[in-house]
């Protein structure tokens, strides 16, 4: 397996070299499924993890994101990205072997072995992630970054869709006729995730490296010159903020369906498939969208409407009839996938956009670890706060009562979960004010984005005037906080003024 790096590329190696890059990203996705998300979860509960072990494995990704640290040092000491990329892979991925083995070999009966492995697995591969991101960067032409990207998660999660339901009816399947076999079914599909990834780091392997030179001098010299830098500082003080918040209620929504709401695995995986299916079916409009617009602008658009998500968990649960909290979980679901599709897309380019060349594995190295601080800790703080309101419950209802009907309103019921939503719901609408001061190069101004999207209507385009109006929200209701506090710094503004109505045909301008 030759992994050296090149001194220039062809264009045919380029396309050769995203084509295995696409292989490698189906292989991790698989591998990702097969341990991720619901299953992980059901797997944790069926052992008896806690509330705060629960947020430990949503914490692990980012908690051994310090150790980066040493992809900076092996990048400089070696100056071969892929090298370090695929060993890495490889090292990550045979801990989810040993997982798997644990079960058959009855080993395991609690989740402390599961989380000692899983340290490893995400630890290699948080050395492996900034060596790839800076390959990437000087793989992929820039031009291309939103929509190649944008294709890549667009096939990745198709497969979810599609393995994800087939795990679903199995694991329910073998739950419901065999549950002696409930945790053997587990411990396959950690073996096959372990085997997909290590198929995938192979056909890694093939994608050919650019040569390139990273600046000598001190890695934590280093690292400090990205938080010089004001404008890639502001992109990380929205970042942690936004990951915070994200992190704080996220991990716990497949907890809640299954220990509050008593929702079977079958009907979560085939909530998860609506949002994945609304991510593919978005994902290509956010990826052209970041090309001709700007990252931030993406960001402007789909983090309100998560919030609007967040919100919206808030009032899961409130009435008993199950096709009704059924019916509000399919929007919330669509509406997230909606959203989470352009918040991963943006959040990945406008970082590889603002890292300089040479330096790009030493600035994405730096938003990581700086970001897996607060990404970490959210759910860890997420699980004792859960903990904390188990015992607390508010509730506001509207009661009417007459000679023939007596009925209940129920407005509000917060209890355990619905804190923690709400709480994570208020925390990203404040990140939202760093967001504003985060400078993009190619940035088209919102006020433009708002008039070519509202102005679509005339084509029957209705759903991008949602999203004009989903741009301005956020800051309209701080002009009202604002206007509030010091009313004598906001004079009121005349109202007779001017407005430029865009012509019947305005299509999207191109970017120079």
């Amino acid at each position: 397996m030759r992994l050296s790096p090149k001194e220039t590329l062809t264009e045919q190696e380029i396309k050769t070299g995203l084509k295995y890059v696409i292989g490698d990203g189906l292989a991790t996705e698989a591998m990702n499924t097969l341990t991720g998300g619901a299953f992980m979860v059901a797997f944790a509960l069926l052992l008896g993890a806690n509330n705060f072990e629960i947020g430990l494995l949503a914490a692990l990704p980012t908690l051994v994101n310090v150790f980066q640290l040493i992809s900076i040092w092996l990048v400089r000491r070696y100056n071969n990205r892929r090298a370090i990329s695929v060993i890495c892979s490889l090292l990550a991925r045979t801990p989810l072997i040993m997982i798997g083995c644990l079960p058959l070999m009855g080993g395991v009966t609690t989740i402390e072995p599961v989380i000692f492995f899983l340290f490893f697995y995400y630890l290699f591969g948080s050395i492996a992630g900034p060596s790839w991101n800076a390959w990437m960067k000087d793989l992929v032409p820039e031009s291309l970054l939103g929509s190649y990207f944008a294709r890549r998660a667009r096939n990745m999660q198709l497969l979810n869709v599609l393995l994800s339901l087939t795990l679903a009816l199995s694991i329910d399947y073998v739950k419901d006729h065999f549950p002696q076999y409930e945790l053997t079914t587990y411990a396959v599909m950690f073996i096959s995730a372990g085997l997909a990834g290590v198929i995938g780091a192979i056909v890694l392997s093939k994608a050919p490296e650019p040569r390139s030179t990273l600046t000598n001098g001190n890695i934590f010299r280093l690292l400090a010159k990205p938080l010089k830098d004001a404008n890639f500082r502001k992109l990380l003080m929205f970042n942690s903020a936004w990951i915070f918040a994200f992190n704080l209620a996220t991990p716990f929504f497949n907890v809640f369906m299954m220990k509050t709401l008593g929702i079977s695995l079958s009907y979560i995986i085939g909530l998860t498939i609506l949002s994945q299916l609304a991510s593919i079916f978005t994902v290509r409009m956010w990826g052209v969208f970041s090309d001709r617009y700007s990252n931030k602008t993406i960001l402007a658009i789909c983090a309100p409407l998560y919030i609007l998500v967040l919100i919206g968990w808030c009032f899961v649960g409130i009435y008993s009839r199950f096709y009704v909290n059924l019916a509000l979980l399919v929007l919330i679901f669509i509406a997230s996938g909606i959203a989470t599709a352009g918040i991963n897309l943006s959040l990945t380019n406008i970082g590889l956009k603002l890292a300089t060349r040479n330096e790009s594995i030493v600035y994405l190295s730096a938003k990581n670890i700086v970001t897996s601080v607060f990404s970490s800790l959210a759910p860890l703080v997420g699980g004792l706060l859960a903990d904390y309101f188990t015992s607390r419950k508010i509730v506001i209802n509207i009661e009417y009562t007459g000679p023939k009907i007596n009925k209940v309103l129920h407005l509000i019921s917060l209890h355990e979960w619905n804190f923690l939503f709400l709480i994570g719901a208020v925390l990203a609408f404040i990140s939202l004010e760093f967001l504003v001061r985060v400078k993009e190069t190619g940035e088209v101004e919102r006020d433009e984005v708002m008039r070519v999207m509202r102005s679509s209507i005339r084509n029957n385009l209705k759903d991008y005037f949602l999203i004009g109006q989903l741009i301005g929200w956020q800051e309209q209701l701080w002009g009202i906080f604002r206007r509030t506090l010091h009313p004598e710094r906001y004079p009121e503004k005349k109202k007779n003024r001017k407005v430029n109505i865009p012509a019947e045909n305005n299509d999207p301008p191109e970017q120079s």
